[in-house]
């Protein structure tokens, strides 16, 4: 019988492997998201880092006519605008990035130490901005609705949400809505919902994703939709400025500027021959009007159905 232990006749793998490369992968980082958001709305770039959203202050009073074959006089009107409107300031998102410079300059092939650090660093921001975008106590959405646009899961359910439900939060964001936005897991639970009641939501390809729609308006996931205590909310928005919807805000010409909002300087090396990069980003939403934003709040995303 041939001994197990007998001596290889050929060159073994472990030996092979000190001459050879190992093709290696940039970093991965988990958290990475694909921050629709970002890329559904509509962006305003600011002057000065301030924008103030003016509005009519007699909405209500404004008297028109439709003109008849009598001689009957005209009414007068005039619009009068609120003397001061609410205005936004951009908010920062920053961190200051170290790179030793030995490592920088020993351990940068195949792929570039400073590039990969800052790479990730961008990332991790990015997602920080849209958490802002959605959670931020002074410009946020879900801080933004006004109380009339919000809608609780309709009476005698179980809490899931349901297509009565998005029908109704339509009616309060009826004009030119945009598109729904939710944590995947409400998702989930909508089409859960929908499956039960034999009413399937399709689907549309965007960005080259596929993703759930309710009368033909997208349901986009981000995990920036809290949940708490096994509910969440359900977004609904209209966006752009001509549509008096929500708009991004950023500021551009930024001295090191990369993308929109976003900068990159480099701060210097000090004693102990460490680099240092500010990075910045500068973001904020405004919502024109009322009816622009609506949410559907308290929803069960936890909720399944047994089908016999």
């Amino acid at each position: 019988m041939t001994d197990i232990h007998e001596a290889h006749t050929a060159l073994g793998d472990v030996a092979a492997r000190t001459l050879a490369n190992a093709t290696k992968t940039v970093p991965m980082l988990s958290t990475i998201t694909p921050r629709w958001l970002v890329h559904l709305m509509q962006w305003k770039p600011l002057e000065a880092g301030i924008y103030r959203v003016n509005k009519v202050k007699n909405e209500n009073e404004l008297f028109v006519d439709c003109s008849s074959l009598d001689e009957k006089e005209l009414p007068q009107t005039f619009v009068d605008y609120e003397e001061w409107g609410r205005e936004y300031r951009l908010n920062a998102v920053n961190t200051v990035l170290d790179v030793h410079t030995r490592i920088s300059d020993l351990y940068s092939s195949p792929h570039n130490q400073i590039h990969e650090q800052l790479r990730l660093t961008i990332e991790t921001i990015k997602e920080r901005q849209e958490s802002e975008l959605i959670n931020n106590a002074e410009y946020g959405l879900l801080n933004n609705v006004a109380p009339a646009q919000v809608v609780q899961p309709v009476k005698g359910g179980n809490g899931a949400p349901t297509p009565d439900d998005l029908d109704e939060l339509i009616s309060r964001v009826w004009k030119e809505p945009a598109f729904f936005l939710a944590h995947p897991k409400t998702i989930a639970a909508f089409g859960r919902e929908c499956t039960f009641r034999g009413v399937p939501p399709a689907i549309v390809t965007l960005f080259g994703s596929q993703f759930l729609t309710w009368r033909g308006l997208p349901l986009i996931p981000s995990d920036k939709v809290r949940i708490v205590d096994g509910k969440s909310k359900i977004i609904l928005l209209r966006t752009g400025e001509s549509r008096q919807g929500v708009v991004g805000l950023y500021q551009p010409n930024l001295t090191g500027e990369l993308s929109m909002g976003l900068s990159v300087r480099f701060m210097g090396i000090n004693h102990k021959a460490i680099a240092s990069y500010l990075i910045s980003l500068y973001c904020s939403l405004a919502v024109l009007t009322d009816d622009a934003l609506g949410v559907l709040e308290n929803v069960e995303v936890g909720k399944y159905h047994e089908y016999k």
